[in-house]
């Protein structure tokens, strides 16, 4: 399986859907806290919004698929490695988003985050 870049996230659009998302999402908050998860939401809550481009969004699709797909790169079983693949899917997409990110996504995201922790 390729490396996740710009370039690879149309291939991983198929592996999202928003069931698919808050399962992992959940799984992530159980198994490795907000080190992924935050991210993941911040990510989530770009999706939802009216202020990012369509295209800016595939790549948002990509990452999540990236994340949600049950096979990648670095099988997310293996202690201390596992998430490291999805999280670098998820950086690459919010390095180059940065400029959609603000206070009201972060501020979502982290209020998320706190609460999946405390399920």
């Amino acid at each position: 399986m390729d490396k996740f870049s710009i370039e690879t996230a149309p291939q991983y659009e198929r592996h999202y859907d928003e069931e698919g998302f808050w399962r992992k999402a959940r799984r992530l908050a159980a198994q490795v806290g907000s080190k992924v998860l935050y991210p993941a939401l911040q990510l989530y809550y770009l999706l939802q919004s009216k202020q990012v481009p369509v295209k800016a969004k595939t790549l948002i699709v990509g990452a999540l698929g990236y994340l949600i797909l049950p096979t990648d790169l670095v099988p997310d079983f293996i202690p201390a490695l596992g998430f490291t693949d999805d999280l670098t899917a998820l950086m690459v997409a919010l390095r180059t988003l940065n400029k959609y990110l603000d206070a009201d996504i972060n501020r979502r995201a982290k209020e998320q985050t706190e609460k999946l922790l405390k399920q």
